[in-house]
This record gives C-alpha cells, sequence and structure tokens, in this order.
C-alpha cells in the first residue's frame, strides 16, 4: 500500500471519529430544540452505523506494516478497543444510560490510535 493511500486512510478514519463526536456531543443538544433531528440522534442505527463503518477502516489502517514491515501493535490494541466500546454502546450494553459515554470514549481511543499511526508514517508531500 502506497502512503499516500495509508495516509488517506488514516483521515478518513479520524474524520469519521470526529463526525461521531460531534453527533454525541452536538446532536442531543439540538434535539432539544428541534424535535425532527431528536428522532436521528437517538435512532439505534446511526450508532450500528458508525460502528460499522470504523470497524473495517480501523482494521485496513492500523494493521498495515510500516514500510520498514513493522507493525504497530499497541495501535492496533488501542484501535481494537475503540471499535469494541463503539459495538457495545450500539448494543446498548451495559445499559442505554451509559451509550454516550461509551460510545465518547470509544471514539476517543480510535480517534488517539488513527492519529498515533498517522504520525508513525512517511508521509507524501
Amino acid at each position: 500500500m502506497t502512503a499516500r493511500v495509508q495516509t488517506w486512510g488514516d483521515a478518513a478514519a479520524i474524520g469519521l471519529s470526529c463526525l461521531c463526536m460531534v453527533h454525541c456531543l452536538a446532536l442531543p443538544l439540538i434535539a432539544g430544540l428541534l424535535p425532527v433531528l431528536g428522532l436521528f440522534a437517538e435512532a439505534p442505527w446511526v450508532h450500528w452505523a458508525f460502528a460499522l463503518t470504523s470497524a473495517p477502516i480501523a482494521a485496513w489502517t492500523l494493521t498495515r506494516p510500516t514500510p520498514n514491515g513493522r507493525r504497530a501493535w499497541g495501535l492496533i490494541g488501542l484501535g481494537a478497543l475503540g471499535v469494541t466500546l463503539l459495538f457495545l454502546a450500539a448494543a446498548e450494553w451495559p445499559s442505554h444510560e451509559m451509550e454516550t459515554q461509551i460510545t465518547i470514549a470509544g471514539g476517543l481511543l480510535l480517534s488517539v490510535a488513527h492519529l498515533m499511526n498517522w504520525r508513525r508514517r512517511p508521509h507524501v508531500h
């Protein structure tokens, strides 16, 4: 995989993680003002869509070796934990009340993993 494609994958993953954060933090506030958006913010399919989208992107970008053939197992573990938390939140486990906190924690872990992965790779300028 070229460095440009790898960089694009990490950038896409970071962007999706940020979108997840905006969804979790901003939409509940907006939902109080606009009831139509409240239906979207509380829809279970939105959380499943984020989890199902993040898993293959994380697997694709975080498991790729650097040009010298090394894998960052710590980043893979951090990303896997983040994705796992996103799936647990989508399943509302352990409870519906914890869904937002678990989603935010998963998104933050995944963002950190992708940012660290991006920083450890050579970039094409």
